[in-house]
């Protein structure tokens, strides 16, 4: 199938598009399973509420993480899903947490595993910047190993895609709480072993039942959080388009495959419809 195929199959209807972590690929931030991904153990979240020394742990490595994801820019894929929504697109359901389809352009977002740049409160619910926080917690830990990569233009290559990163010496790392209750402060996104509100879910449901095509860029629909919505679609008989390099678990319902980079597809899409 080609691009020129699958804009046919969109030209004319609306559609929907979820994305993983492969769209950011091209914007610098590393996907979990695709060629030269690092091998992680990310941290669980009923780990994280267990723990001093996991959320330690944790916050030492997103320190170093979100540093890096603060220089990442949106992408020609992110630039294209945008300039489509006056040709069909209706909404942009990610599971990615780095806010690059909002900084792209894109002006309906669901945000399906939360935003790295937002900070919650477990004790008092409070919502803050991240950026905030970040600033105080360089502050509080001068010495953390790899802080030499402050400033820098490019991205670390230890960055994985939910904002963590590779950190060897964290045992010292001084966390911080809620500066109003003092309270576990955790970064505002759904961790491995959580589940997504119930409220995000029904939304993305909703999408998808409004569209006529649900089209997939960038996801190898590993984890059933995306999974389910192509599955749903699938089962309403809705046309299912997949863009993404190598396979995915969605490929059985696929009515549309395209094994290609999802800034090149989404740019020919944007070009031909």
């Amino acid at each position: 199938m080609s691009v020129h195929e699958l804009a046919e199959l969109l030209r004319c209807r609306r559609w929907a598009v979820l994305t993983g972590a492969g769209i950011s690929t091209d914007s610098g931030i590393p996907d979990y399973r695709g060629a030269g991904s690092r091998p992680a153990s990310p941290i669980q979240y009923a780990d994280f509420l267990r723990a001093d020394d996991v959320r330690r742990r944790y916050w030492a490595r997103s320190l170093l993480g979100f540093r890096s994801f603060g220089v990442a820019r949106p992408n020609a894929g992110h630039r294209a899903l945008a300039s489509l929504v006056d040709r069909g697109l209706s909404t942009v359901i990610t599971q990615n947490v780095d806010g690059l389809h909002q900084a792209g352009g894109s002006p309906s977002v669901v945000d399906l595993h939360g935003r790295i740049d937002r900070v919650i409160c477990l004790g008092c619910g409070t919502m803050s910047a991240r950026t905030g926080l970040q600033r105080r917690l360089e502050e509080a830990n001068p010495g953390l190993e790899g802080r030499e990569a402050a400033g820098r233009a490019e991205l670390d290559d230890r960055l994985r895609p939910d904002g963590d990163a590779v950190v060897e010496q964290w045992s010292d790392f001084v966390v911080l709480p809620c500066e109003r209750c003092g309270g576990v402060l955790k970064p505002d996104v759904v961790f491995f072993g959580e589940s997504v509100p119930a409220a995000r879910v029904a939304e993305s449901y909703a999408v998808v039942d409004d569209a006529d095509v649900l089209v997939v860029a960038g996801s190898s629909l590993t984890v059933m959080s995306g999974l389910r919505f192509v599955r749903h679609a699938a089962r309403s008989g809705k046309p299912v388009a997949i863009v993404n390099r190598g396979a995915t678990r969605g490929d059985d319902v696929a009515t549309v495959r395209l094994d290609a980079g999802t800034s090149e597809v989404l740019s020919g899409l944007a070009a031909n419809l």
